[in-house]
């Protein structure tokens, strides 16, 4: 059985957001390193996008709870020393031929 995140073709997709957005997302990415978990902010998005209830009254609660979040609301997120610091992966080597 091939798993789901690898028998799929690959889609970029650009994402604009605020910059506390990004910044949490790489808290998140730290918080899963601290659970023992290898990834990337790639894999965690479509982790939390597979994760999301498509019931339209679930997406619009989620939509109004993240437009009233207040400017302060990550203030906390810039200090996380609990969590690990993660590489952010460089580019890959083309394999010897």
């Amino acid at each position: 059985m091939e798993l789901l995140h690898r028998q799929q073709q690959r889609r970029t997709t650009s994402v604009q957001w605020p910059e506390d957005i990004d910044r949490r997302l790489n808290i998140l990415v730290r918080a899963a390193a601290a659970a023992g978990e290898r990834t990337s902010r790639a894999e965690l998005l479509a982790a939390l996008v597979a994760a999301a209830d498509a019931e339209p009254e679930e997406l619009a609660l989620l939509l109004h709870r993240y437009r009233r979040l207040p400017e302060t609301a990550f203030a906390s997120d810039e200090n996380r020393e609990d969590l690990p610091h993660v590489l952010a992966p460089g580019p890959r080597r083309a394999a010897s031929a």
